[in-house]
């Protein structure tokens, strides 16, 4: 059985990038995430929409007992073991392991993306650092992951939302308020003269004005499912052709 506990291990892999024949890294501080959790970020439709995994490294002082539960996990998932001493009690030695580690690759491969999976402020300065290099950065972590690390990535998700044994998870309070002024100025830039906007657009204007928006922070699985449950929001269907059952998605905001 893996181990359950709250351990810090980190974990760095490279990818090749399906859109576009980029290729890309995944950098992560799996914290406070289950060993059997991690398949969900290298196997499931999250990390692996963006590309495959190719290099597979984790981070940690494998002499604990306690990262003797990711044995299994590793093996199965065909990820490194790296060995990490822990030198200080109360310092993460791996942290600065998996920084170097993504500093060699960002400046040895012809990179076009890093994934950082942690919910740790101490990788703001890295997503900063790797965008300023020209290379997207997707960020993976929990709902109590800082701002600051949030807005730093190009886009971010909230670990909770990947879990298969969690509820459908709620969006709080505040992401509540936010969601509709959000959405409004997202449909209102990118409409055409004729005051519909094409969905697609509305969604990348979300993700830019807000690196952690995903409709699954609200219990809906696409984006056209989180828009037709909004009052002020109109949706229209338009065939892509001629006895065609696929749809292009325009919305425009009702009239007060």
């Amino acid at each position: 059985t893996p181990c359950r506990a709250n351990t810090r291990i980190s974990t760095a892999c490279s990818w090749v990038n399906i859109r576009g024949g980029q290729k890309a890294a995944i950098v992560g501080q799996v914290g406070q995430i289950y060993s059997d959790e991690v398949g969900q970020y290298y196997c499931g439709a999250n990390i692996s929409r963006y590309g495959t995994a190719t290099i597979k490294r984790a981070y940690g002082d494998w002499t604990t007992p306690n990262l003797r539960g990711w044995k299994e996990v590793l093996l199965s998932h065909a990820i490194e073991p790296r060995q990490q001493f822990s030198y200080t009690t109360g310092k993460n030695a791996t942290d600065s392991a998996l920084i170097i580690d993504a500093m060699d690759l960002l400046h040895t491969k012809s990179l076009g993306g890093f994934c950082i999976v942690s919910s740790d402020s101490d990788y703001t300065r890295l997503a900063t650092r790797i965008r300023e290099a020209g290379a997207f950065v997707y960020g993976f972590g929990e709902r109590k992951t800082p701002q600051p690390f949030v807005a730093a990535c190009d886009k971010f998700v909230y670990t909770e939302v990947l879990r298969s044994s969690s509820a459908t998870p709620s969006a709080s309070q505040d992401q509540e308020l936010a969601l509709e002024p959000l959405l409004r100025a997202s449909i209102a830039a990118a409409a055409r003269d004729s005051g519909w906007s094409a969905l697609g657009v509305v969604g990348s204007l979300l993700s830019k004005k807000d690196p952690s928006f995903d409709p699954r922070n609200f219990g809906f699985q696409k984006l056209g499912e989180l828009v037709r449950a909004q009052r002020y929001v109109e949706v229209k269907e338009t065939p892509i052709g001629d006895g065609s059952t696929n749809v292009h998605l325009y919305v425009r905001l009702r009239a007060a």
